[in-house]
């Protein structure tokens, strides 16, 4: 079954999803559970493309009880998070694995961090060239052309010790936002080899 750019494989009852199946959007995310009535309903899990997973109970379509995970493993908490407090700034990688040697710097919590291809920049979900506006995969399939607005958005991708891996509401554009905040690929000459 496919329905404005998702599709469907499971079960149907009358023509809608009905008891276990698996759900892909357009944008590569994908549900896995059971599902009632053409609605999330039951246990299901939503698998996003950045390796990052959300499992909840779902009721009539709407998540009732859930837990959020970074595609590091990282499980958020609402409550007790002693992650990013302000006192440990390390990436939850570096919390893991311990720290990288002196002189071996760890840009991002991926190691080493992805090649950002030339005048772009790394704005979580894939990268971002400022001259076409457009944002593409890290494996280079279209995502979307930069945004005029903003909602408040979780970056799971950005580093969660930067405050800033929640983008603003409000006039502030996406492009704006990325170029303000997001890694840029090296564009600057620093030695001449002769």
């Amino acid at each position: 079954m496919e329905l404005i750019g998702s599709s469907y494989s499971g079960g149907t009852k009358d023509g809608r999803m009905d008891g276990k199946g698996e759900y892909t959007f357009p944008t590569a995310t994908k549900y896995e559970g059971e599902v009632k009535d053409g609605m999330f309903h039951g246990k299901g899990v939503l698998h996003f493309p950045n390796g990052s997973k959300y499992e909840a109970t779902w009721e009539n379509g709407k998540a009732k009880q859930g837990s959020f995970t970074f595609a590091d493993g990282l499980q958020y908490q609402e409550t007790d998070w002693d992650y990013c407090d302000g006192y440990d700034r390390r990436f939850y990688s570096e919390r893991c694995n311990g720290l990288r040697p002196a002189g071996e710097s760890q840009l991002t919590d991926r190691h080493p961090p992805r090649v950002i291809p030339d005048g772009c920049y790394d704005c979580g979900d894939g990268f971002y060239d400022p001259n076409t506006r457009v944002v593409t995969s890290h494996t280079g399939r279209f995502l979307r052309n930069a945004r005029k607005t903003l909602k408040m958005r979780l970056r799971s991708q950005l580093p969660p010790r930067d405050t800033k891996d929640v983008r603003p509401a409000g006039d502030d554009s996406e492009h704006e936002w990325i170029v303000r905040t997001c890694r840029k690929a090296w564009d600057e000459v620093v030695a001449i080899d002769l």
